[in-house]
């Protein structure tokens, strides 16, 4: 059997699992030793008692309202696994291992962000699971590339090549008022069933295995809007077009939603 189907077949029995709503007093125990084993912040949220599945706490949604500050903010709680400039086509995956962004943005513009701004945010299973609008932008095209669900942590990141390439991902090409392109790329993961879009119903990721391109017309986002969730957690890459903005985090660093990563180039 290939692995890609194993990943696939686990993460969806994890995926059944995690959905399944359980008499009430033992999901309790499930979510709070889910909590503990992970060690979740859980001061934004709902106490972990009142969700309903496991997945219901892992898409949890903040209670409290989040401070979006200037420029570029990031989508995500998570790690900063890498950030840079994409050069000749290429973009790293971890220090010293690059996969080439052509193959990345399958059926996008990739060569728009040749030379520009690119960043890797990693998603802890402790971590926030939705993902926000970086900046405002126009919602261009969705491209949903099913594959395989090797997991995303630094075991693999360091030793699997082609990673971000070979994993099922969601392609949301954007652009600025300026007209300048940017790429928010949804990478899966083992046991990541979903990936979803607040604005694109269509989408069934791991289910799937046709590739499917989605386009809009007017569809404006606003900076920090809800665009989605991961059911477990996962990747964010973002890319920018060249010379459009200065990112302002590195490697190893960890980031909030709605924290500022990035500053916009003066005209």
């Amino acid at each position: 059997m290939k692995r890609r189907v194993i990943s696939n077949i686990a993460s969806n029995i994890f995926g059944k699992f995690a959905s399944h709503r359980f008499h009430p007093v033992l999901q309790k125990f499930i979510n709070k030793s889910y909590v503990k084993m992970m060690h979740l912040d859980m001061r934004e949220f709902k106490n972990a008692s009142e969700y309903a599945s496991l997945n219901e706490l892992f898409t949890r949604s903040l209670e409290v309202d989040r401070e979006i500050e200037d420029g570029i903010v990031s989508p995500t709680d998570s790690l900063v696994t890498e950030a840079g400039k994409v050069s000749e086509g290429k973009a790293m995956q971890i220090k010293g291992m690059s996969y080439s962004v052509d193959e990345l943005l399958l059926e996008c513009d990739a060569k728009s962000v040749y030379e520009g701004e690119y960043v890797n945010l990693y998603l802890s299973p402790r971590d926030y699971h939705r993902y926000h609008m970086p900046l405002e932008l126009r919602i261009k095209k969705v491209v949903h590339i099913p594959g395989k669900l090797y997991p995303v942590n630094f075991f693999y990141l360091k030793r699997k090549k082609d990673l971000f390439v070979e994993n099922e991902r969601v392609i949301v090409e954007c652009a600025t008022k300026e007209d300048k392109r940017v790429f928010i790329v949804l990478v899966g993961a083992l046991n990541v069933g979903k990936m979803t879009l607040t604005f694109e119903k269509r989408i069934e990721t791991n289910k799937k295995n046709e590739l499917a391109i989605y386009t809009y017309d007017d569809l404006w986002m606003k900076k920090g809007e809800l665009l989605g969730y991961f059911k477990m957690g996962s990747t964010v890459l973002l890319f920018f077009e060249k010379n459009y903005c200065k990112l302002l985090v590195k490697p190893m660093q960890k980031v909030k939603f709605g924290q500022k990563i990035g500053e916009i180039n003066e005209k």
